[in-house]
């Protein structure tokens, strides 16, 4: 039997150390046989590779933000069934993608695979919309920030005090991402901390404080969802909350010329991120939903002022008072605000390795790193400028974030959809130190057919979802037939 990383936990490296044996000059040297140059500082161990990815999923951002939402679709039944149905699937994805990510650790991530293995033209396509989907996945975290922060800093949720404190949210991201990755790297690994015992903090005060709902209501199959959809329609709409929480494992790869030995600390990263975020993310669920007293009163709680409550945070009111309450939607606050600040950190990386590659509009402004920093400055800067605009482009929270979930899950699948089409082949695939031995075919098979699904019932959703991605799909083909196809020169592989 083929050997299998994935199964075999002694080639876990050591998370909490840097070097661990491993020369990063080793690191360099193997990204200069593709072709490309040491640009950025190689000081990422496997903690904080995985810990990029960790901040990213974020079980107190997508959890949370659209907890109403689920809650509304599905009811509780939606938390108890729905995430770990999610999970398992999403388990296939990311072990997927993490075995491509052993075999080519760039920070082109998905860009550089779906070239490797289809050609420059896929290679381009599934760039853009990666991007597209990062950026408005930071637009999601971070406004889902501003929703939780407004209220808590005593300013009404009006449109425009949303609108300001969003923006400087995304400026303090675009900050310090901008100081240098050694301040990013030690923010991500106390974000893990933060989100860790914020879970175990809200988790704990629930269950010992608040008064709680039999176990029975956990599985409770109702829905509030205003549009008369059957349940059954509903609960599939209301996946969106587990799906889009699980996004942005991606970042681990996306760090990889960052990290020490990328080859197996990046795919690691990529899967811990998902298991550990699977379980974490369960309890805290279980938690809040036998916390409700009521349904339709946390779905159309209001303040003082008459405006929409987050779910979340009237259940922590109702349950804990308005102090513990508000302490506690504080807590999770700040694990979003860490959770958009890893977002700009991964999708800056993305802009930056596509633009050395020439595939951006103004590229050469776009690869510029500044020589101080040492960190993609212009990129950073792109990606809060770009998730303002999107912001108010989307209004409606759960397009934006549906738009983010299907535009970064279409990035994801390309490489592996063209991985599963070699081997269905009869060809090779080049194999890094992690991979899922004769698994990878059905494996990848399960990952492609679930991204079919998750992306056909997030489009029926909502027009706007579905004409917004044909949009962008119909423009992406127009542009690259007509000047990029001819223009665009992919990796610098390609070109040797």
């Amino acid at each position: 039997m083929e050997n299998l990383p994935y199964f075999n936990f002694q080639t876990f490296p050591d998370l909490m150390t840097s070097q661990s044996h491993h020369d990063a000059k080793e690191d360099a040297q193997d990204l200069g046989k593709l072709g490309y140059a040491q640009e950025l500082f190689r000081t990422m161990g496997g903690f904080s590779n995985f810990a990029i990815s960790f901040s990213i999923i974020s079980i107190l951002t997508g959890a949370v933000t659209l907890y109403g939402h689920g809650l509304k679709m599905g009811g509780p039944a939606q938390m108890s069934l729905g995430w770990p149905l999610v999970t398992f699937f999403t388990l296939a994805v990311v072990c997927s993608m993490a075995e491509l990510a052993s075999a080519i650790p760039t920070s082109g991530a998905m860009y550089h695979w779906s070239c490797k293995l289809g050609g420059k033209g896929w290679g381009w396509f599934t760039a853009w919309v990666n991007l597209i989907g990062q950026i408005a996945a930071i637009a999601g975290i971070d406004y889902g920030c501003a929703l939780f922060l407004t209220p808590l800093v005593g300013l009404e949720a009006t449109t425009t005090n949303l609108l300001m404190v969003y923006a400087a949210i995304l400026l303090s991201h675009a900050l310090i991402n901008h100081f240098g990755i050694r301040l990013v790297a030690w923010l991500n690994d106390f974000s893990v901390t933060v989100h860790i015992i914020g879970v175990i903090v809200i988790v704990g005060a629930l269950f010992f404080f608040a008064p709680k709902q039999p176990i029975s209501f956990f599985f409770a199959r109702v829905t509030n969802n205003g549009e008369g959809w059957s349940y059954g329609w509903a609960f599939i709409i209301g996946l969106l909350q587990a799906m889009w929480t699980y996004t942005g494992y991606d970042a681990s790869a996306s760090v990889s010329e960052e990290t020490v030995d990328p080859r197996r600390r990046a795919p690691w990263g990529m899967v811990m991120a998902v298991a550990v975020s699977s379980v974490v993310g369960y309890l805290l669920l279980i938690a809040l939903t036998l916390a409700i007293k009521d349904i339709p009163s946390v779905l159309s709680a209001k303040d003082a002022s008459g405006n929409d409550v987050p779910a979340v945070i009237a259940i922590l009111i109702a349950s804990l008072g308005e102090r513990a309450g508000t302490l506690f939607s504080a807590l999770a606050a700040m694990a979003m605000w860490f959770c958009g600040l890893s977002a700009v950190t991964w999708s800056s990386r993305v802009i930056w390795a596509f633009a050395r590659d020439e595939g951006l509009p103004a590229s050469n402004v776009w690869k510029h790193v500044s020589p101080k920093h040492q960190t993609p400055a212009p990129a950073i800067w792109l990606c809060a400028i770009a998730a303002f605009l999107a912001a108010v482009y989307g209004k409606a929270y759960s397009v934006v974030t549906a738009i983010s979930t299907i535009g970064l899950y279409i990035s994801y699948i390309l490489p592996v959809w063209l991985a599963w089409r070699v081997r269905s082949t009869g060809g090779q695939i080049e194999r890094g130190p992690w991979h899922l031995g004769r698994y990878s075919s059905i494996i990848n098979l399960i990952a492609i057919l679930w991204v079919i699904f998750l992306c056909v019932i997030l489009c029926l959703a909502d027009a706007r979802t579905w004409q917004s991605i044909l949009a962008v799909t119909i423009l992406l083909g127009l542009w690259y037939g007509l000047r990029e196809r001819n223009h665009f020169k992919g990796p610098v592989w390609s070109n040797q």
